[in-house]
Formats: structure tokens, C-alpha cells, sequence
């Protein structure tokens, strides 16, 4: 087993410079951290490579630093996946389901991703024929976790939430988040699938899990669930289908770019 692999049965996995070349096999998983807060050249060799509608969508910010961000996370995109296809990164094209979820326009070698960033930080997960998803949030001080929890969250998470010590709550709350969105992000339905149809383990220090799912009980044991710490003051989650793969988790240079 290579440096930075493991299998989907470990904990932890290290934050590690991609090799030269790169690889997709089959049974791997391959996620990317990046930091979004770039050099502004950097992020102005990153527009040329956006196509006419991320260029559109990146002018409706406001703030530079917000579009500037929306700028990077779009072109370290294209250019982690040009890098496994062998292709310029401004030639791939993007489609969406009907829930936003995007894919390559062509089946190109069946690859599949997704993207989630918060706060400046942003991971891409990668794969090659598994569905799969990502969901990384910034751990909210002001937040009012315990409310929304009894608005979204499933009865069982509720009570285990309640039960932990107040201490431990608000962290926990984002493991439950990060993991509910991670699945149905991986499922492409988006929010149109009730996140109280569904159970994930959120106490501090267990692995991650979907424990249960409504209607269809047999759906829970399609997917498995990873946790991720990107850096500190971070939730995150992937969810991939299958158990039989490996996890590699890749730093995009340089991650933490100062201006």
C-alpha cells in the first residue's frame, strides 16, 4: 500500500503533495484540499480557463475576495480533473442535474466528482465509476446548531445530540451536517431528499456512518461515509458508494497562499 492510502476501514489520512503523475484506479478515491484564497494572478490565470458561464456567474459577486474565491474553486477544479484526463483544463465541459449536481459533459473514462468550500478552504473529491460527494463547512460560533438540529435532523439524531455534553454539541452538530450532506450530495438529489429520513453517527470520535435510511433499509449498506479534517476549525464528510475502495487525500500547492 502506497504512502497516504489506506483503506476505507482507518480513521485518519494525511494531507500529502500529489505525486507527479497522477492515477485513478477503479478502487480509489482521491480527495483535494485547496486553499481558495490565492495570489489575485493566480486566480486571473484561473479565469481564462473558465468557460462563458462561470465567467457570468463569477461577475454577480459583489465583493472581489467572494469572486475571486468562486474563481479559484472553479479552476483548481478544472485543473485536478484535466490533470487525471490528460486534457487542457479551459476544454472540459460541465453539465447539472436538476439539483445542481455537475458532472463532466461526456463520460470521460467514467470519472465522477464533487466539490463543497467554506470559508476560504475548498475540497474536490474524485473517483472513477461510484457515485460520490463532499460536504465541508466552517464550524459557526453564532450558529444556533440545537434549533436547527430539531428542524432537520432525525429523531434518533436529535436524542444523541441532546445527549452529549453541552461541550461537545456544537461539533457534533456539524458531523451530522457534513455527513447527512455528503450523502444526499452523492445520491444527486439535493435537499429534495428530507434529512430526517435518514440516520448518521454524530458523536465526536466514531467513525463516520450512515446508520439507518427510510424507506429502503438495504439503501444504508450501498454507501459508506468518511470523515475528513482539512484543517482546524472545520467539519467535513465524503460519502462514496461501495465499501472496496481506497482513500487518498491530496493538497492542492500550495495549500495556505498568503497574499
Amino acid at each position: 500500500m502506497k504512502s497516504g492510502q489506506i483503506t476505507a476501514a482507518c480513521f485518519d489520512v494525511p494531507w500529502l503533495s500529489p505525486p507527479e503523475r497522477l492515477s485513478l484506479a477503479g478502487n480509489a478515491v482521491h480527495v483535494w484540499r485547496a486553499s481558495l484564497d490565492q495570489r489575485s494572478s493566480q486566480a486571473d490565470g484561473f479565469l481564462n480557463t473558465l468557460d462563458d458561464d462561470e465567467r457570468s456567474r463569477a461577475g454577480r459577486f459583489y465583493f472581489s475576495r467572494d469572486r475571486e474565491r468562486f474563481i479559484v474553486a472553479r479552476g483548481v477544479l478544472r485543473a485536478i480533473l484535466g490533470s487525471y484526463l490528460n486534457r487542457a483544463p479551459e476544454s472540459l465541459a460541465f453539465s447539472y442535474n436538476t439539483h445542481g449536481k455537475p458532472a463532466l459533459d461526456s463520460e470521460s473514462d467514467a470519472i465522477r466528482f464533487n466539490l463543497s468550500h467554506s470559508h476560504g478552504t475548498a475540497l474536490y473529491a474524485v473517483t472513477r465509476g461510484r457515485e460520490i460527494g463532499v460536504d465541508l463547512e466552517f464550524i459557526r460560533c453564532d450558529l444556533e446548531a440545537e434549533q436547527i438540529a430539531e428542524r432537520f435532523f432525525s429523531h434518533r439524531e436529535i436524542a444523541t445530540l441532546r445527549a452529549l455534553p453541552l461541550s461537545l454539541r456544537k461539533y457534533a452538530f456539524f458531523l451530522c451536517w457534513t455527513r447527512k450532506e455528503a450523502y444526499i450530495k452523492a445520491r444527486g438529489d439535493g435537499l429534495s431528499m428530507p434529512l430526517d429520513q435518514f440516520d448518521v453517527s454524530l458523536i465526536p470520535g466514531e467513525p463516520a456512518a450512515l446508520l439507518s435510511t427510510q424507506p429502503d433499509r438495504g439503501e444504508a449498506v450501498r454507501w459508506s461515509l468518511w470523515n475528513l479534517t482539512p484543517a482546524s476549525g472545520y467539519a467535513a464528510a465524503l460519502a462514496a458508494e461501495g465499501r472496496d475502495w481506497t482513500l487518498s487525500c491530496w493538497q492542492w500547492p500550495l495549500f495556505g497562499i498568503e497574499r
